[in-house]
């Protein structure tokens, strides 16, 4: 199987068999989806689809990171970084929340534990797009908050990761273990809100 520094072939329907496969895995999960309903749902045929990815997994791990890099721009293109350090994170906070519990985030997470013992590269793959790409915007942001005095961190990487598990306390073990599907926006901004206080409480500068 290609590895992550394999890039697929790009084509005038790439974003349509991207789209497709991304339904059926969502629908189906990995080991149920089939070449033949993705390319249905796709509308294409199978040799288009192989035009572009040589196989299913490579095809999953693209589609994966695809959502995933879409979620951080669009936070970072959302949320005003010159603002105070509080409510940035508030919103980033906001931001991980949403993704971690919303029905993509979830079946993509739940797909790529159900097969990492038969395929470990979907894991690695999902972590490096995932939770590792998260970890670097996060780092990029604070190298600005520490340049304007408003965070004081040694080990940035250590906060970014201790950052965004603060932002999975309470909901993401009761999603996990099929406790609960859905969470009420007062139980989100309860997260966020103890996620940032918390962070603060140890990284924040004191005026």
């Amino acid at each position: 199987m290609p590895d992550g520094t394999i890039e697929p072939k790009k084509g005038r329907k790439f974003d349509q068999v991207l789209e497709g496969a991304r339904q059926v895995f969502l629908s189906d999960g990995f080991e149920g989806a089939s070449v033949d309903d993705i390319a249905r749902a796709a509308g294409v045929s199978k040799a288009t689809l192989y035009s572009y990815f040589p196989d299913k997994r490579f095809l999953f791990m693209q589609v994966a990171k695809t959502e995933c890099c879409r979620q951080a721009d669009t936070a970072i293109e959302s949320i005003d970084m010159n603002a105070p350090v509080q409510k940035v994170l508030c919103n980033i906070a906001g931001q991980m929340v949403d993704f971690i519990t919303s029905q993509f985030g979830k079946q993509i997470f739940r797909i790529c534990v159900g097969e990492s013992d038969r395929f470990p590269e979907l894991g690695r793959e999902f972590y490096e797009s995932g939770p590792m790409l998260i970890r670097d915007r996060l780092v990029e942001y604070f190298d600005k908050a520490i340049a304007r005095g408003e965070l004081q961190i040694d080990d940035r990487t250590l906060a970014a990761d201790q950052f965004h598990e603060l932002c999975k306390a309470d909901l993401f073990p009761r999603m996990v273990f099929n406790m609960a599907d859905e969470f009420t926006d007062a139980e989100k901004l309860r997260v966020v809100n103890g996620a940032v206080d918390m962070f603060m409480a140890r990284y924040g500068v004191k005026a």
